[in-house]
């Protein structure tokens, strides 16, 4: 069948259904290939960048660095295009494990790495050109690896299963990292990085189990041992308090009755002093009652009868009172 004709079926009188050629007029197929043409051109000279997307327009192959914004725009059919670049937050998931060590070189692995970025608009035209393939390569496994390592290096051990501090960290040098990776500019902004499964290779996590049983072990050990301690403390104590009670109680005793003893010898002493000073008195009384003729007077009360006998030829009479 010719461009310029067509078939068409009918019946004729007989009954028979027929196939007719019939030619069709040759203005009418110009005028219907100039219209789809028209129609393709009217299509191919307006874009419509939708919101969260921005536009890289191409001339003859020439990458223009204006960034187109979000709207309809015009362009020149078959010598200019604009390509889309998804400005959205993204993300991208590496299931693969990344090993590295912590900084006490203890070996440690994460997995299921998934990073939420953007490409900042301000810099669409600048990544289209300069990166290739850049929907799956600006964002490259190796770097977020590197990042991922860096970050290791910087945890101790009792960090690894911090997962929020590991992946503030990680985004943090993987920001860093592409910012250098981009000659200094924000090119990509990496919103955050999560980390499904962070942990220790597992002979360490063995050694950490054993370890950690040994340390219940043991606190359980100085628990009872603390007991024990407190209890024997408790009980000298006692002793201790008892003994000194006991050695007040005797010490008091002690004193009571040295206290008891004084006080009698004190009684004592003052009676002796008492009947020493009356006799002093009373012979002081006396001492001063004595005179000359009362001591004659006792003298001759004391005189036995007897005269005084003479000795010797001496003519003076000894007189000897008794």
């Amino acid at each position: 069948m010719s461009f310029f004709t067509k078939e068409e079926k009918f019946t004729d009188r007989y009954g028979n259904e027929r196939v007719e050629r019939v030619v069709m007029p040759q203005r009418i197929v110009i005028a219907a290939i100039t219209a789809v043409f028209l129609l393709i051109v009217l299509l191919s000279t307006f874009v419509v960048i939708p919101s969260g997307y921005t536009g890289v327009r191409t001339t003859c192959g020439q990458i223009d660095q204006q960034v187109v914004s979000p709207g309809l725009h015009f362009k020149v059919p078959f010598f200019q295009g604009i390509k889309k670049v998804n400005n959205k937050q993204q993300e991208i998931t590496f299931d693969d494990k990344v090993w590295g060590e912590s900084s006490e070189r203890t070996v440690v692995y994460a997995a299921g790495i998934t990073v939420t970025y953007r490409i900042n608009a301000e810099y669409s035209a600048w990544i289209y050109s300069n990166v290739d393939n850049y929907k799956q390569n600006a964002l490259p496994r190796t770097l977020v690896a590197s990042s991922m390592k860096a970050s290791m290096v910087s945890l101790q051990s009792s960090d690894v299963t911090n997962r929020g501090k590991i992946e503030q960290l990680v985004t943090s040098n993987l920001q860093n990292d592409l910012d250098l990776k981009y000659g200094g500019n924000r090119v990509i902004t990496v919103v955050n990085v999560n980390i499904d499964d962070m942990d220790f290779e597992e002979s360490y996590n063995d050694a950490i189990a054993k370890k950690q049983i040994a340390q219940m072990n043991y606190e359980q050990q100085q628990i009872e041992n603390d007991r024990a301690i407190a209890a024997a403390n408790a009980e000298a104590e006692k002793k201790v308090i008892s003994a000194n009670a006991d050695a007040q109680e005797k010490k008091i005793a002690a004193e009571a009755e040295a206290e008891r003893e004084r006080i009698a010898a004190k009684a004592e002493a003052d009676a002796i002093k008492a009947v020493a000073d009356a006799q002093a008195e009373a012979n002081k009384k006396l001492s001063e009652s004595l005179t000359d003729k009362l001591i004659e007077y006792e003298k001759i009360q004391q005189w036995n009868g007897k005269l005084p006998t003479v000795t010797g030829g001496s003519p003076f009479i000894s007189m000897d009172v008794e």
